[in-house]
């Protein structure tokens, strides 16, 4: 299970630093119902990592077994991943310096309740193409793998953790120091929102090119 876990960190801090769900978080916790909204996104959040991990480690699972040749299958398709993801992060790149607009969906963070902000935090995390990729590749990794149940399931709560850390450690942290909080968060928010693109074209660059390095050294 060692090495499954050694594959499956750079993939989940790919997803953990993702820019745009830690602004989202430092918005809820500087809004009206910082507490209610904050931990509802960060459930969402977490559930979305898991349910589409467990999602692909199924499918991925189901299809090793029934072609014989789980090493190559999945090594083929991490190849396929990190290929697009290095489009994806070139194309990120190469659009760093061009004007941004706010979501409409952040500009109306403020007024946004409980069940909402867990809404949002699934859909960011198990839709959004970027990191839907990611965990595809961390459920293939996992389910290629040949581990017992409890290996699995250890493996999807290490991702699932690790992936979820910086959306659940500031929440975790307003509960306990709120007041202590607000100008730090504050000043992240600003440099965040000025270094999205360039941050999480980087980490798409460097989780494509290990997805493609881990694809290569699988198939020859």
């Amino acid at each position: 299970m060692g090495s499954v876990i050694g594959d499956l960190l750079p993939i989940a801090v790919g997803v953990a630093v993702s820019p745009v769900a830690v602004i989202a978080t430092i918005l809820m916790l500087l809004s009206k119902r910082a507490g209610s909204t904050s931990i509802g996104f960060a459930v969402g959040w977490l559930l979305g990592i898991c349910i589409a991990t467990v999602l692909f480690v199924l499918l991925s699972s189901a299809l090793s077994t029934s072609d014989g040749g789980p090493s190559t299958t999945a090594s083929w398709i991490k190849l396929a991943l990190g290929v697009l993801l290095l489009v994806v992060g070139v194309k990120q790149w190469r659009g760093r310096n061009g004007g941004h607009e706010t979501p409409k969906w952040m500009q109306a963070i403020d007024e946004m309740t409980a069940v909402k902000g867990l809404g949002l935090g699934f859909a960011l995390a198990a839709i959004n193409p970027k990191n839907l990729l990611m965990c595809i590749a961390a459920g293939v990794s996992i389910g290629s793998a040949s581990l017992a149940i409890s290996g699995v399931i250890a493996s999807v709560l290490v991702f699932t953790i690790i992936a979820s850390s910086t959306v659940a450690i500031p929440v975790v942290g307003y509960v306990v120091a709120a007041d202590r909080l607000r100008e730090p968060l504050a000043k992240l928010k600003v440099w965040l929102q000025d270094n999205n693109t360039t941050v999480m074209s980087v980490l798409i660059l460097v989780v494509g090119v290990v997805l493609i390095g881990k694809g290569i050294s699988g198939i020859f």
